[in-house]
């Protein structure tokens, strides 16, 4: 555990478990090692699950891609402001469902060929302008690295003094919904506070040598989508490109950020980061957290089941349900339940604003930290309200 921090923003001991909310009412400490291995876990799901079947694989890309085009279709057809903001909201969830199978083709969940894997994701991740193997790259630096401080790469925790170092702006920016929620393009670009590079740069740091080419491809198929949005504009006007693409990817990154953060941040007990000796695949992977999205879970093929993808990421998305119901028995306490969602994840947002007003930072030493408060963040909008 972190030291005492006299110079914390809170003023709190970061090593205290009253403090860091370690510890609940069962006396359960989600930091301590676990008493069973990786191997134990993957043993208890069924062997069936790990089997990867292009053609069910390739049919949630068919049925996606339908939907897509037939509310655009209907959504021209009907042109009608009444319709325009339900085509937004669903047309975005639907970017962001492309995204998900993109995504397992990142992980080769998708199928056991690789280049299937790469064609239909640079398809579907360039058609909502991800660079396809830029984000794969370093979305796997961050399932090798889940919950490290330092080494992990999506959301990851800012140390105490890096915290301070950032200007006012930035701080109120990061923390303060919804500015959060559209991070993603800029992280594309620039990555997180305190990591250098690029997804589009096949020299930035994030890649190896031998992954440039393949990074230099995905930013040219890039370049191409950009481009044909570019001239479809000359051709029907930006109004309608915007009405029809633009809104949509801005719900869609909109989700993209709800859901990531979620997967990692704001359970109701505050969660361990680790460094060093105590960081370790399994015990980070544990401080995944499973989500109920309700109408949503089909739709984005069950990316809120968490734990069970980023401990075994090899996993299609069509048996994470059945491999998590298998694998809750071994996780016992490891495991936390998701709450029960109505048709539309509302509570969820409840999660999502308390843990961005209140997860700001880690101290700087510790081998096993918890997220602190800042309590003079907000302070200039109290100051600028009296």
């Amino acid at each position: 555990m972190a030291g005492d921090k006299e110079n914390s923003f809170s003023g709190e001991r970061a090593g205290s478990k009253a403090t860091d909310g370690v510890g609940g009412r069962d006396g359960f400490d989600p930091s301590a090692p676990p008493p069973f291995r990786i191997a134990d876990i993957r043993a208890a799901i069924p062997k069936h699950c790990w089997v990867k079947d292009p053609w069910k694989s390739m049919s949630y890309v068919l049925r996606d891609v339908v939907v897509v085009f037939g509310l655009a279709v209907a959504a021209i057809y009907s042109d009608s402001w009444l319709v325009w903001p339900l085509y937004w909201a669903a047309q975005g969830t639907m970017f962001w469902a492309l995204f998900v199978l993109g995504h397992d083709c990142g992980h080769g969940s998708f199928s056991d060929n690789p280049k299937l894997n790469s064609i239909v994701g640079h398809l579907l991740h360039s058609w909502i302008l991800v660079p396809y193997h830029g984000w794969r790259i370093s979305h796997r630096t961050h399932h090798q690295n889940h919950g490290h401080v330092e080494n992990d790469e999506s959301w990851v925790p800012l140390p105490e003094k890096m915290y301070k170092n950032l200007d006012n702006s930035t701080r109120i920016f990061r923390f303060t919904v919804p500015f959060p929620i559209f991070a993603y393009p800029m992280y594309l670009w620039h990555r997180s506070p305190g990591k250098k590079g690029s997804h589009f740069n096949p020299n930035s740091d994030l890649f190896p040598t031998s992954e440039r080419k393949a990074v230099l491809t995905s930013t040219l198929c890039w370049c191409m989508m950009v481009a044909l949005l570019v001239c479809v504009s000359f051709v029907v006007g930006l109004p309608q490109v915007l009405k029809l693409y633009g809104v949509p990817y801005l719900v869609f990154v909109m989700w993209l950020d709800f859901v990531t953060y979620l997967h990692h941040h704001g359970y109701e007990q505050k969660l361990p980061w680790y460094r060093g000796k105590e960081w370790s695949y399994l015990r980070g992977g544990l401080t995944t957290v499973d989500r109920d999205y309700g109408w949503f879970n089909n739709i984005h093929h069950d990316i809120g089941t968490h734990v069970i993808h980023h401990l075994f990421p090899q996993i299609p998305h069509y048996h994470l349900i059945e491999a998590t119901k298998a694998a809750r028995p071994v996780l016992g306490k490891y495991y936390r339940e998701p709450k029960k969602s109505g048709p539309i994840p509302i509570h969820l947002l409840k999660n999502l604003t308390r843990s961005i007003k209140q997860d700001h930072y880690v101290s700087d030493t510790g081998d096993v930290v918890y997220y602190q408060t800042d309590p003079h963040l907000y302070q200039f909008f109290h100051d600028k309200s009296k």
